[in-house]
């Protein structure tokens, strides 16, 4: 009840929240490592990117989220409905304005993109595998 009464009065934040199972065409999985003196930069740059790009229509999930163990690697995970609002989000304003401020501004140290065409989605939650 105390988890229920947080989340309605405001504590508990649901910024970001998405559906992840909506139909899916386009996923993006992303890894950049980022020089620890341009961390920031690279928060700023790709911040109000992502939230844009979750209100754009065809944007399924869109989120970078800094990892858990090297505070330097940020992830980033991206759905689309279909290649069109895939690529929208590619000439956004938004996008070529955060993906310039890095490109410039951010000493990437590594980085790995895939763009994924799905071909078939499966709903994925393994908690039944959990027994008593």
């Amino acid at each position: 009840m105390a988890a229920q009464r947080a989340f309605t009065d405001g504590r508990i934040s649901t910024a970001g929240d998405h559906d992840k199972t909506q139909p899916t065409a386009i996923v993006v999985s992303a890894y950049y490592r980022v020089h620890p003196e341009d961390r920031q930069t690279f928060i700023d740059a790709v911040k109000p990117e992502m939230q844009a790009a979750q209100q754009l229509p065809g944007c399924v999930f869109y989120a970078f989220s800094q990892d858990l163990v090297n505070p330097d690697a940020f992830h980033l995970s991206e759905g689309w409905a279909d290649i069109d609002a895939y690529e929208r989000h590619e000439h956004s304003a938004t996008f070529l304005q955060a993906l310039s401020t890095v490109v410039k501004e951010v000493r990437i140290l590594h980085r790995e993109g895939v763009r994924y065409d799905v071909a078939k989605q499966h709903i994925d939650d393994p908690r039944g595998k959990v027994t008593d």
